[in-house]
């Protein structure tokens, strides 16, 4: 199918909404009735050739008593689908009565088979009979979609019985996606605030199907793979990812098969993907698709894959998630929670405002280990996923777990309003658990902000692009593992750092006049005894060293521990308390990993020449990962020189030369 032909189909369809539904629907609304029913009508024409075997069949199985007869008419209508009405959609044009049309129609939907009724049940479709019935323009909406003006069938249509001539071209599987996709985009032009959140752009899609597949191209075999999208909207990166990969087995001589799985909880863009899957044929690939949350219900936990594309909600609360968990503290799912070589066990839960990073952990678990490709992941993420959480965070326990796992590829800043519905920064992470030699230990940064086409016209928030160009200039730099000014290379050990808590010693000075209320001592015998034991101190008994007024005391430490609050004073010219830190002069201290002599070194040159008796409590050091893209390629302002400065005042003051004069005369005057 050429484009004109396409953008014919399109630009119909589209006209549809504008015919029949305008003052009836807003036009937001208009995607309620114009996606189903184009899903209802290439449906439809796909089983327009079968319905008389399918009706035969069903005419038999009732006669046999048969129940579970949907696979034997499935097989009649040689589809993963049918409908076992005795309708076709033209037959419903003659209907007089809008009540009898209403009542046909309704009967018709009700003939289709379970895996149908499903995509109509999440498209909410039934919802809108009524509303098309009151208005009395479901007859009109049904003409519109069987007009002989298009043809949404497989099967060409001919200008006569001879068959010699054809007035329209098939529509093939490809061709019918093609068509649903541009549909889905355009609706999405039209209701740009909830576009971001299930289609992500084309070009960024086909920029992490380059970075997944080009790495690999020559280690294609004659083999069947699978691609899994845990938070697959309308399924737009599946349908990138297998034209990728079938374009690379055609290049290559090789016979391959994809199986394509996703996951996907918004009702409306869940039944938009498994329709797709349809609507090209992929009846096995529509099974593949679950409805739900893929963190607390994963509908893929026991399976594997070789390719996985996502991108994931950002900044979205997935509270209802860790409840039905059991709660973010309790969660226990191996997704998330691993342990190391050393017994410890990483917890990697990130707080609940926000669980990109669980998408991400997901897919890590569902890599292959036993095949010589392994698996290859990208995913896109906003900033937060890089530097987000202080060491020992769930955030920084996923970063070190991804790092230090030795999985991270490349991560790829993207440019600003790259994506419809937000303007902020995002980031493409490209993950492997079979890196090439001279990747392993190291992760390259690509600074890709500036990298961009702009728009004719904005998309919602989106006002550039990657031109083909630009994406192959990125994907040359990450395959040459080029180093310059955009791209830089590191060791695993840089983005990984010690969160150390330096303690400094209490020291305490004792105020023995100081007044000790009652109600400190449990009867008045206590404070007698304290008295007593104050009393009899000896007189060289010094006051700047608690420890040594302890013990000269000879009272019991429990006491003394409920009075020293009333009669000690910090002071840094007095002796250090044993075993307890000044929390008031407690501090954290960043070292890097790549710190030389470590900690110890640290300490060493950077606390003790300022804090002799500083220490470090070892059990409190933790060990944080993060990621700075302005660390790496931050770009100093270059300041003007005072030379230049003092030349533009003078001229400045030459130019002003008399105008005051000129203001005081007019004022004068």
């Amino acid at each position: 199918m050429d484009n004109q032909v396409h953008n014919s189909i399109v630009s119909f369809i589209w006209g549809i909404a504008d015919d029949c539904l305008r003052d009836i629907y807003v036009r937001g609304k208009y995607r309620d009735v114009i996606l189903p029913m184009t899903v209802i009508r290439r449906l439809d024409a796909m089983l327009e050739g079968t319905k008389q075997s399918v009706l035969d069949m069903k005419k038999t199985l009732d006669a046999a008593g048969i129940t579970n007869q949907w696979p034997a008419l499935c097989n009649a209508a040689g589809q993963a689908f049918c409908n076992a009405s005795p309708f076709r959609l033209r037959d419903l044009t003659s209907r007089a009565k809008k009540q009898t049309l209403k009542t046909d129609f309704e009967a018709y939907l009700d003939g289709f088979s379970p895996n149908v009724q499903e995509i109509l049940e999440k498209f909410k479709f039934r919802n809108q009979i009524d509303t098309m019935t009151d208005a009395d323009i479901l007859g009109a909406v049904i003409e519109k979609f069987i007009s002989p003006t298009i043809n949404l069938s497989p099967e060409p249509v001919y200008k006569d019985d001879t068959k010699e001539e054809i007035r329209l071209p098939a529509l093939d599987n490809h061709g019918m996606g093609t068509v649903f996709e541009e549909l889905i985009r355009k609706f999405n032009e039209e209701n740009n605030e909830e576009a971001g959140e299930h289609w992500t752009p084309r070009d960024v899609v086909e920029l992490m199907a380059d970075l997944v597949f080009a790495p690999i191209a020559d280690q294609i075999m004659d083999a069947t793979y699978s691609c899994y999208d845990g938070a697959c909207g309308t399924g737009g990166m599946l349908t990138v990812a297998q034209e990728r990969l079938m374009t690379l087995a055609e290049q290559t001589g090789k016979q391959v098969s994809i199986h394509l799985f996703g996951q996907e909880i918004n009702p409306e863009t869940y039944a938009i993907a498994k329709a797709d899957m349809l609507l090209k044929g992929d009846g096995d690939q529509a099974e593949h698709i679950g409805f739900g949350s893929t963190l607390s219900n994963d509908q893929n936990a026991t399976r594997q894959f070789d390719f996985m594309l996502s991108n994931p909600p950002y900044g979205k609360s997935w509270k209802t998630d860790a409840e039905k968990m059991g709660g973010k503290k309790d969660i226990l799912d191996t997704r998330f929670n691993v342990y190391l070589e050393n017994g410890e066990q990483l917890v990697m839960i990130p707080r609940t405002s926000d669980g990109q990073l669980l998408f991400l952990l997901n897919n890590v678990a569902k890599m292959k280990k036993d095949t010589s490709l392994g698996s290859r992941i990208a995913e896109v993420h906003n900033g937060s996923s890089l530097f987000t959480g202080d060491a020992g965070s769930g955030e920084s326990n996923a970063r070190r777990y991804l790092i230090e796992s030795d999985l991270v590829e490349a991560i790829i800043a993207l440019p600003e309003n790259m994506f419809y519905n937000t303007g902020i920064g995002t980031y493409i992470w490209v993950l492997s658990n079979k890196k090439e030699e001279r990747r392993k230990g190291k992760i390259q940064l690509i600074d890709a902000t500036t990298m961009k086409s702009p728009l004719r016209k904005n998309m919602g928030k989106k006002n550039c692009e990657f031109s083909e160009e630009i994406r192959t200039e990125i994907l040359r730099i990450f395959m040459e593992m080029e180093e310059s000014e955009v791209s830089r290379i590191f060791n695993n050990e840089e983005f990984g750092y010690w969160a150390i808590t330096v303690e400094r010693p209490l020291r305490l000075r004792v105020f023995l006049e100081r007044h000790i209320p009652d109600s400190v001592f449990k009867n008045a015998d206590e404070r007698a005894d304290y008295e007593r034991a104050i009393d009899r101190l000896p007189k060289d008994t010094p006051l700047d060293n608690w420890e040594a007024f302890a013990k000269a005391t000879k009272l019991k430490a429990a006491l003394l521990k409920k009075v020293r609050p009333y009669i000690t004073e910090k002071d840094r010219s007095a002796q250090p308390v044993e075993g307890e830190p000044d929390t008031d002069l407690r501090d954290t201290e960043i070292v890097p990993f790549t710190y030389d002599g470590g900690i110890e070194a640290f300490m060493k040159n950077e606390v003790l020449p300022y804090a002799p008796d500083a220490w470090v409590d070892d059990k409190k050091t933790q060990i944080g990962y993060e990621i700075s893209f302005t660390k790496y390629f931050y770009k100093p302002v270059e300041l003007r020189s005072l030379k230049d400065i003092l030349s533009d005042l003078k001229t400045l003051e030459k130019e002003t030369d008399g105008m005051m004069a000129e203001i005081i005369g007019g004022l004068e005057g």
